[in-house]
């Protein structure tokens, strides 16, 4: 399993959007949006920390997951689920 321990607020929001796409689309997400041009932007250094830990590369438009990154995706995303089906 991949270690999120450490990651910052703004890293941990690149899995978040993610995951909602996962969640709504019902596919696996390879990669996000890092910069849309009307505004919404991953941050930077969320970016740089992903890459840094290995999760992540990026070409400064589209964010892809790693096979790391892809494990940690999938993490998160089976942790929102079951913590919608337990009471």
């Amino acid at each position: 399993m991949a270690d999120l321990s450490g990651l910052s607020d703004d890293a941990l929001a690149v899995f978040a959007f993610a995951a909602y796409h996962e969640l709504s689309s019902g596919q696996r997400i390879r990669g996000v949006v890092q910069k849309d041009g009307v505004g919404h932007k991953a941050s930077d250094a969320a970016v740089d920390e992903l890459d840094g830990r290995g999760f992540v590369k990026s070409d400064g438009q589209e964010i892809v997951f790693t096979l790391a990154g892809e494990e940690a995706l999938q993490h998160i995303v089976s942790g929102i689920r079951q913590s919608g089906r337990n009471p």
